[in-house]
């Protein structure tokens, strides 16, 4: 069974056969999935599903992207739904430099202040990290993120960076990007992470590995990433499966 670790199934993009296409996972071999918020309303649909599906969990937390704006009271509404059956982390919360609809310092304050909250929950983070490498790791650093532990989602540096966040006790998220003719870099930090500290993800409806690139995502794509996983460490595709999903 494959484990997807960050899904927004909450997504609009998935309206028409939401349902249809969730009741068709554990056929096709997806066992559990982690469906992660990125705004206020995000939270409550996330918790939703949750509700409505067995091997769905979910992660509650505010994007850098959709920060902006928000009273920063709406920490503590964060922390409620925390609390509730089947959350598992705080996120997805980081730094993203590449939009610039939010100020840097604005997503600073909700990144420190969601990793303050996940360490008083005992909740690891998913962190969004987009041209902010260096920003990222020292926030991190500061807020002794390797006491509250998590996945850096989509990684997106080098294996250099990657060893750093290593050290610091938490995982890479590699998804579709991995089977990308131009994604040189990732591949090469594929290869250098060991295996056990890898975690599975879509980051669905976006990110479709190729043969279906530019695709809405979901899931059920997640064999072309385990495929392309197990041909760059030059192992089994079982052997990449039960180690991720472990």
């Amino acid at each position: 069974m494959i484990f997807d670790t960050h899904a927004h199934y909450d997504d609009d993009q998935f309206q028409e056969d939401r349902e249809i296409l969730l009741r068709s996972m554990k056929e096709n071999g997806i066992g559990r999935i982690v469906n992660i918020s990125s705004d206020k309303e995000s939270i409550a649909k996330t918790v939703e599903l949750t509700r409505q599906y067995s091997f769905i969990y979910g992660a509650v937390g505010i994007h850098p992207s959709d920060c902006g704006g928000l009273d920063h009271s709406f920490i503590e509404e964060i922390r409620k739904e925390s609390r509730r059956d089947k959350i598992v982390a705080i996120g997805e919360i980081g730094l993203d430099y590449y939009w610039k609809d939010v100020e840097k310092e604005v997503q600073k304050w909700w990144f420190e202040a969601q990793m303050q909250l996940a360490r008083e929950e005992k909740l690891p983070i998913v962190v969004h990290s987009r041209e902010a490498a260096q920003d990222t790791l020292e926030m991190m650093r500061a807020s002794k993120a390797e006491e509250i532990g998590g996945v850096l989602h989509c990684y997106s540096y080098s294996k250099e960076m990657a060893k750093l966040f290593l050290d610091m006790g938490f995982y890479i998220g590699i998804g579709g990007v991995v089977t990308f003719k131009n994604a040189k870099k990732l591949k090469e930090t594929t290869e250098y992470v060991p295996l056990d500290r890898i975690v599975i993800e879509t980051d669905c409806p976006y990110l479709a590995p190729v043969p279906n690139r530019g695709k809405r995502n979901s899931s059920l794509n997640l064999r072309y990433v385990v495929e392309q996983i197990a041909q760059i460490k030059g192992i089994s595709y079982e052997e990449v499966e039960q180690t991720t999903y472990r």
